[in-house]
């Protein structure tokens, strides 16, 4: 019986070890759109999936690889956050709308 215990609990590891690929993939596909969201802002905020991915590494038998892709998408999520952050770009340049009213204005006085 000894053998059978072996090949169920190999078996159960492999089971939960696919369970967690399949996890990572799905992270991986939805946690930006979700953050981007719509106009009412992210679906899912960054705290989620943070908490997502630090349950993952909570796992027993992270094989290298899946360590490997969790730090990918916690370094992706920590980029994300930072261009949420990030101040908007300012431009002097006027918009063209704006320039081309302007224009107007100055060959009507002429």
């Amino acid at each position: 019986m000894r053998g059978m215990d072996h090949y169920l609990t190999s078996s159960a590891g492999s089971f939960k070890s696919t369970l967690i690929d399949q996890d990572i993939a799905h992270i991986a596909r939805v946690m930006r759109p979700s953050m981007h969201g719509d106009l009412g802002g992210a679906i899912l905020p960054a705290a989620y999936w943070r908490k997502r991915l630090f349950e993952l590494l909570d796992a027993d038998h992270l094989t290298n690889s899946q360590l490997c892709s969790i730090d990918d998408l916690l370094l992706q999520l920590d980029e994300l956050c930072t261009k949420e952050l990030a101040p908007l770009p300012v431009t002097t340049a006027r918009p063209a709308a704006s320039r081309d009213a302007n224009r107007h204005r100055v060959r009507r006085k002429r």
